[in-house]
């Protein structure tokens, strides 16, 4: 009998441990989603800015904007 409740505790335990493991890895996912979604903005961010620069670069009435410095 109390070989039996024990071998039940130990199981309970086991799964209480398998449990935490799959939470620390979906924790995990959840943080490299995350740093994709950082990475995506930051590429969004180059994008926006390599457009700027394009239209601070564009000729004005055909001279280039940097050539009337």
């Amino acid at each position: 009998m109390q070989v039996d409740a024990f071998t039940m505790q130990v199981d309970a335990f086991t799964m209480q441990v398998n449990t935490f493991a799959m939470q620390v890895n979906t924790f995990a996912m959840q943080v490299d989603a995350l740093t994709m979604q950082a990475d995506t903005f930051a590429m969004q961010v180059d994008a926006f800015t390599m457009q700027v620069d394009a239209f601070a670069m564009r000729p004005i009435n055909g001279i280039a904007e940097y050539d009337q410095i």
